[in-house]
């Protein structure tokens, strides 16, 4: 899908949202603006299709220096012009790391600083999808790595269960990766797995016993369908589960500039489901993600998102060899090639989706081979070299069909070169959301979402996944008093479990209204709907408490002009036990859009600030409070 070019600055949007010091919630804070205050800068709204490209020699040596008039860019057959275009090096010196202004005691906000011009590398520990043999393995070949990692390398380590987690933010200091390397990844059991263990385990089941016992034969191929019903279920699953946090790492990810190398460590890659000959319904376990998958690569590519699928088990081999089996296969059945066939396929099968992920994102794809360390490397270093062309597509036919990308090289630049680029993108109507599916408010709701907006929104709003920043907000946290208290404050939905003593938090929000969704009237009104909300987590994520308030806007021009000015502002209460460390998740959500803001506060760093001195000033939005249903428990992971 062509990429709507419509971003922001972000050195200017911190200081405007960190300027609105003179909102009403924000009126006990003083601060003197500067003598020149940048401003947010808001680009064109253009259908631009971005295409990077790695160039790189013989012995896979980055290729610098090459010039637009070297590119020839096509779609289709039809060669189309480059509008712009950037040469981007790891050798180029980034600019400095953006800081946040010192704000005061309590105050924080969603935006995350990067230094620009730097390649961001993601390293994604898959333990949904990988047997816990594995994920040690790839824990070592991490370790190895983190030492020899380049001193300017940005990389940020999460996990992906049910949940995403991030377990090291974006740093280029080997210690820092070290540290989270050695104490935060943890491998994890994942109960979706036919096969948790690995290390070569083979499970026997009821199906593979028979013999000459009477009916054992059609008892079975019985159990053997319902195993493979019950196999399908779970990898339709975890294909839901994988989707789902590809989605919310590229919502996560497309507020920072540039490109973005996602490296991603699974033991299994479960993005298709094939019919099973040797059961004897074969199409009852056949289902497809086509279209889900297709979102997804939407959202990757219009983030600069290339995927390296990386396979967790290294170098395999048919299990029919393996000794430690061998006794096992003999028994369970007649035909051991069978055996062999069905690995075979079910490995193909797997690297075929490395390899489709991989080209349609202008990632690269490492499968059999046992040097993972080299993998990662290989994977950072041509994905922070590249080329980035830009084009408006000729053919404004958004009829939804994938339209495909070449990139060549003029023949005397070509030679002994080797192009990845990804290969293509689906022609969806540009003007219609750039996050797919219809919105919904939803809070972190235990049960399995029916639509990829809600399944967004569980990710989002659970504890200790990455905080999206696509509204930029600052939040300001205090303690109400000094004293705990025997009741949660009013309007809380506490956990039937929960019990005192209680401290309760004064959360006040100042948010940008040029980043939420605004729709004009006749009148020249502005109508908007948004979500606000305190989630309150254990540590183990379990959600204890929350607050929260849905708003619709009907915002005339003139009050819209002093909204710019001073914000969007927001004020809840919400109650944590006072005995226990916890965790405070704020959150925007713009509904329209499916659009969110979130920041976490441990409780430890505002449970010992001063309340204020006196309780916030009234600054009613121009909205009228929408129902809101109360948050559910997330389920625990």
């Amino acid at each position: 899908m062509p990429e709507q070019l419509f971003s922001r600055s972000s050195q200017g949007s911190l200081v405007a949202i960190l300027l609105f010091a003179a909102t009403a919630v924000f009126a006990q804070e003083k601060a003197a603006p500067p003598a020149q205050q940048p401003t947010t800068v808001l680009h064109a709204s253009t259908q631009l299709v971005i295409v990077d490209v790695t160039v790189q020699d013989a012995n896979g040596k980055p290729v610098h220096g090459l010039t637009p008039d070297k590119f020839q860019l096509l779609e289709g057959k039809t060669p189309q012009t480059i509008r712009n275009f950037e040469e981007h090096s790891n050798l180029a010196p980034s600019g400095p790391q953006l800081k946040i202004p010192p704000m005061p005691p309590g105050t924080f906000t969603d935006f995350v600083p990067v230094k620009p011009n730097s390649t961001l590398n993601i390293i994604l520990f898959d333990s949904i999808n990988t047997p816990i043999a594995d994920q040690s393995y790839v824990r070592e070949q991490l370790r190895k790595y983190v030492k020899q990692a380049p001193a300017n390398a940005q990389i940020a380590i999460i996990g992906m269960g049910s949940k995403l987690t991030i377990l090291q933010g974006f740093t280029s200091d080997p210690e820092v990766l070290k540290n989270a390397v050695d104490h935060k990844l943890t491998p994890r059991s994942s109960t979706l797995l036919a096969n948790p263990v690995g290390s070569n385990t083979d499970q026997q089941t009821f199906s593979d016993m028979g013999g000459d016992i009477p009916g054992a034969a059609q008892a079975s191929a019985n159990f053997a369908q319902f195993e493979a019903e019950t196999t399908s279920f779970q990898l339709q699953l975890r294909i839901q589960y994988t989707l789902d946090s590809f989605e919310a790492l590229a919502r996560y990810l497309a507020v920072f500039d540039g490109r973005k190398n996602l490296i991603w460590f699974s033991g299994s890659f479960p993005l298709s489901i094939l019919p099973d000959d040797s059961i004897p319904n074969p199409f009852t376990v056949v289902a497809s993600a086509e279209d889900e998958y297709r979102e997804v690569c939407n959202l990757l590519t219009r983030a600069q998102i290339a995927v390296y699928p990386v396979d967790a088990r290294g170098l395999m081999v048919d299990p029919i060899f393996d000794a430690s089996l061998s006794s096992r296969n003999s028994s369970r059945q007649s035909n051991p090639a069978a055996g062999s066939i069905k690995f075979f396929t079910n490995q193909a099968a797997e690297h075929a989706t490395m390899l489709q992920m991989a080209q349609d994102t202008g990632g690269h794809a490492f499968y059999n081979t046992n040097r993972l360390t080299e993998a990662v490397s290989q994977a950072i270093d041509s994905g922070s070299n590249y080329y980035t062309l830009t084009y408006s597509p000729s053919d404004h036919n958004w009829n939804r069909a994938y339209r495909a990308i070449h990139v060549n090289l003029e023949a005397n630049a070509s030679r002994n070169l080797k192009l990845s680029y990804r290969h293509g993108y689906y022609a969806d109507d540009p003007s219609k959301s750039a996050y797919g599916n219809e919105a919904a408010t939803v809070s972190a709701d235990s049960a399995t979402p029916t639509t990829a907006a809600a399944s967004y929104a569980r990710i989002a709003l659970s504890r200790g996944a990455p905080a999206p920043s696509e509204i930029l907000f600052k939040v300001r946290v205090l303690p109400a008093s000094t004293t705990t208290e025997d009741a949660v404050a009013t309007g809380n939905s506490p956990d039937p479990k929960l019990h005192g003593p209680y401290r309760r938090y004064l959360v006040d929000l100042a948010a940008l209204p040029s980043d939420f969704s605004w729709k004009l009237d006749t009148n020249g009104h502005r109508l908007g709907e948004a979500s606000f909300e305190t989630l309150v987590f254990n540590a183990d994520g379990s959600l204890l408490n929350s607050a929260s308030k849905a708003l619709r806007f009907n915002v005339a021009p003139e009050v819209y002009a002093t909204l710019l000015k001073r914000g969007i502002n927001l004020h809840l209460e919400v109650s944590a036990p006072a005995k226990t460390e916890s965790f405070l998740r704020v959150a925007i959500q713009d509904v329209p859009s499916n659009r969110f803001g979130v920041v976490e506060i441990p409780t430890s760093s505002v449970s010992r600030l001063e309340p204020p001195l006196a309780p916030p000033e009234s600054a009613p939005p121009p909205a009228s409070p929408a129902p809101s249903a109360p948050p559910a428990a997330p389920a625990n992971h």
